[in-house]
């Protein structure tokens, strides 16, 4: 193999060896090797026929190859003149590898590994080819054939070789390569067949000749890979942006259908409803806003991330579709957020006025029946017309009993009033069931009214008659004065020991306990009265026993009776220990109350300052310059993992917050945090470490396409923080003029609006580091252009003015291929064949309009 390799070469000279060992003993063949296929020329050798001379000629040759870059290990002039073997073929494997192959280069790969990869993509398209070594891959004689195939496929029908005939295969390859591409027979068909593991070194060198026969062809190739780079860049960015409209799209969607959730303050009829309401906003805030607010800010990054490639590629701008802007999007999060203000306080206080319009309803249900089960039955005693048949002393009796009715009525105008107000108070709250309520009070009110017609005219009727009549017992009259307010006193006794009661603190319940413990100090005065009036009542009969009066055995001037009065003070005396028992339960309640505010003002008070300190120090993280963007990156995605981890204290709070919640507490003394000032402060902070690390992966991004190395990204960095004076992540006009001035630029005002224009294209009147290091960069970018494509696109289609599918069919890979055809419009030029496509118009979409 070495030989024929040798004799490709020194036949240009007109002349071959016939022994490799031998013929280059004496130098002169050797020297002559090297002048034609470097091109250049060698010292003058020595003509002379003794071994000294041999040695010089030699010497001069392997001095040549050494001033190339080569070392030569353990091969001496003297191993060559003397005809050894070894060191004669390492030194021509040495020649081949620096001539013939070291120049290789694919995707900065070279030598052995560059000859390699282009022979696999050369293969890529053909079956039973699979090349992955310069040895056994080779075998079947099938890596040969295809190469041919791939460049001059003229030359061999590939379609009719077998992978189990490799003889015919090899001798194919062999005799073609000989005979049409100028490439000797450097191998043996059936060595190659028989050998276990063929000679790497003679595959390389014989396939090395494949690679400079079709060198050619390498320009094309180069174009092809510039186009499907392009193109892939191309087809990621279109993904981007169909991944960011739907995205988008839905986000939106979402806001849609829950703002006008938010904002339908319907309150309803009952606790229960209202408390669902409840447990549906924690269920939104807890379970359903989370992965939105991770949503829209992975939509910011993907924008950013998405501009930052178009930028870096030279395309235009991505503008995503009407109503889709990340503006839009914010725009529609604020009105989430305006809607979801004040929606959880407007629960709680509705649920505070229903708990207020219950226990209000209730009250007026108490009153209502009390003061209904006292009026019944007083209609028709005022209308009854005993005093017509009464004697004189049933008469007086008559008399004043009335009395004793008006007074007991006039003590039951408060009552009625009460009443009335507490009707009007549920109005006012809209009662749901405010109709019954006004109701049942306008018919005591009209009672009522009746009530006083009645007893005013009862009244007329009495006294027209008490002329008539004579005395009547001032005991019974004296009892009856005083049993009445004693009577009423009980009955409100006993309405204030049941009357319900609501507190939220635990003043609020002690304010209660020392009222119902004045209460109890009345009742030995109480008691002593009731003992009072039950004398009057035994000495009245005492007197009507002595004297016989007909008085049938009842108190004409009231309806109470002693043992009416007993069984109410009995039940008044059984009320207060279970009025007791009752403040010591809500005593115990509010106690519990103030554990769960201090439990909550405790957790708040240390992961609200946490919240702070952390955007504190991501704030710090993204100016300070500690190490590479990578360093940073990692602290930073350290410092994400660490606020992950920290989630279970908020959910553990939010736990808290909802016990607080259902214990219907409104206020917290022991914190100035509330669960709100939490939830956006931890959204904030989740938001703000993705945005941070965002930023970095673009910088990285950024350094990595323009080819800025670390040293330069600290400079840029310290000198943007230097001018960042004040500490706010970006500069002002006057603060970046003065860093391009400190930077060596010299420029006037016209030249500095143009750079603004580029760094601040909204004109908000700030630089940020991403645009910094985009401005500095800009320059010294090496990136693919319109006019670069065109130009490699016309590689391909051989200088013409279009290019054919066919071409680039065979040309591209085939995603990419289809890719173009799908896009081209069609060439309409006078030249034009069928299957033209116009690229140049093509080229020039791909990286807009700004570019021509």
């Amino acid at each position: 193999t070495f030989t024929a390799w040798c004799n490709s070469h020194l036949r240009k000279a007109g002349t071959q060896i016939e022994n490799i060992e031998e013929d280059f003993r004496d130098g002169l063949k050797l020297m002559l090797l090297l002048e034609v296929i470097s091109g250049e020329r060698l010292a003058k050798p020595e003509r002379g026929k003794m071994r000294v001379h041999k040695i010089s000629n030699v010497n001069k040759a392997l001095d040549f190859i050494a001033s190339k870059g080569v070392k030569l290990v353990s091969i001496g002039a003297e191993e060559i003149v003397d005809g050894n073997v070894k060191m004669t073929l390492g030194m021509i494997w040495t020649i081949i590898l620096r001539f013939a192959i070291q120049d290789i280069s694919v995707e900065e790969t070279s030598a052995k590994e560059g000859l390699l990869l282009w022979c696999q993509r050369k293969t890529a398209p053909y079956k039973n080819v699979n090349i992955q070594n310069f040895h056994i891959s080779w075998k079947d004689g099938l890596g040969f054939c295809a190469l041919i195939h791939r460049h001059r496929p003229e030359l061999i029908d590939y379609g009719k070789l077998r992978k189990d005939d490799p003889l015919t295969n090899l001798n194919t390859a062999f005799d073609v390569a000989e005979k049409y591409l100028d490439i000797p027979k450097m191998l043996d068909a059936e060595d190659i067949i028989g050998t276990l593991r063929p000679d790497e070194k003679a595959i390389m060198t014989y396939v090395s000749c494949y690679y400079h026969a079709f060198s050619g062809a390498q320009k094309a190739e180069t174009a092809a890979n510039r186009i499907c780079k392009v193109l892939a860049v191309n087809q990621e960015n279109e993904q981007l942006m169909e991944d960011y409209e739907k995205l988008a799209s839905d986000l939106l969607e979402w806001i849609r259908r829950t703002i006008p959730w938010l904002e339908n303050r319907a309150p309803e009829n009952t606790m229960q409803a209202m408390q669902q309401k409840l447990e549906d906003f924690r269920d939104y805030r807890r379970l359903h806003k989370p992965p939105k607010v991770q949503e829209k800010c992975q939509l910011e990054i993907n924008f950013n991330t998405l501009q930052t490639k178009l930028r870096l590629s030279n395309r235009p701008a991505f503008m995503p579709s009407e109503g889709k802007m990340v503006s839009d999007i914010n725009n529609a999060w604020g009105g989430l957020e305006q809607a979801e203000k004040g929606y959880e306080e407007w629960l709680l206080n509705e649920i505070r006025r229903l708990e207020r319009l219950d226990h209000l309803a209730e009250k007026f249900r108490q009153k209502a029946s009390i003061h209904e089960s006292w009026t019944d039955g007083k209609e028709a005693m005022l209308q009854q017309k005993d005093y017509e048949i009464a004697t004189l002393s049933e008469i007086k009796a008559l008399l004043k009993k009335h009395e004793a009715f008006e007074s007991d009525l006039a003590a039951h105008q408060d009552r009625v009033e009460q009443i009335a107000a507490i009707a009007q108070e549920l109005n006012e709250l809209d009662y749901y069931d405010s109709p019954s309520v006004n109701a049942r009070c306008q018919k005591i009110c009209d009672q009522w009214d009746n009530l006083g017609a009645l007893t005013q005219k009862r009244r007329e009727a009495l006294e027209r008659t008490e002329k008539l009549l004579e005395t009547i017992d001032q005991l019974y009259l004296e009892y009856a004065k005083r049993a009445a307010p004693f009577n009423n006193w009980m009955e409100g006794a006993m309405e204030d020991l049941q009357d319900t009661f609501i507190v939220h603190t635990i003043e609020e319940i002690q304010g209660l306990t020392t009222a119902h413990e004045q209460f109890k100090a009345t009742l030995p005065d109480a008691d002593k009265e009731r003992q009072a009036i039950l004398g009057i009542h035994n000495e009245v009969s005492k007197i009507v026993q002595t004297y016989h009066v007909n008085m049938a055995g009842t108190n004409p001037y009231t309806t109470i009776t002693p043992h009416e009065i007993n069984g109410k003070w009995e039940h008044v005396r059984q009320l207060v220990p279970r009025r007791d028992q009752a403040l010591m339960e809500e005593h115990a309640r509010q106690q519990q109350n103030e554990r769960l505010r201090k439990q909550f003002g405790a957790q708040a008070n240390v992961i609200g300052p946490w919240i702070q300190t952390k955007m504190e120090e991501i704030g710090r993280i993204s100016i300070e310059m500690h190490g590479t963007l990578e360093d940073q990156l990692n602290h930073l995605r350290q410092y994400e993992k660490s606020i992950v981890n920290y989630k279970p204290k908020i959910d553990q709070l939010e736990g808290d917050h909802q016990q607080i919640q259902e214990a219907l507490i409104f206020d917290n003394k022991h914190t100035n945090y509330t669960m709100e000032h939490i939830r956006v402060g931890w959204e904030q902070l989740l938001t703000t470490i993705a945005r941070t690390i965002n930023e970095v992966e673009n910088q990285i991004l950024t350094r990595d396409a323009k080819g800025i190395s670390q040293e330069q990204m600290n400079e840029f960095r310290a000198s943007f923080n230097h001018f960042d004076r004040k500490k706010t992540g970006m500069m002002d006009c006057e603060d970046f003029r003065a860093c391009l001035i400190s930077m060596g630029y010299n420029m006037g005002e016209a030249e500095f609006a143009r750079i603004m224009s580029i760094v601040d294209p909204n004109r908000l009147g700030v630089v940020t580091f991403q645009a910094f290091i985009d401005f500095m960069s800009r320059e010294t970018a090496d990136t693919d252009t319109a006019d670069q494509v065109m130009a490699s696109f016309k590689i391909l289609a051989g200088d013409k003015n279009y290019i054919t599918v066919d071409e680039l069919r065979r040309e591209l890979p085939p995603d990419q291929a289809e890719y173009c055809i799908a896009r081209m419009a069609p060439y309409n030029g006078r030249d034009a064949v069928p299957g033209a496509l116009d690229y140049m118009s093509f080229s020039t979409a791909l990286y807009g309009e700004s570019d021509l």
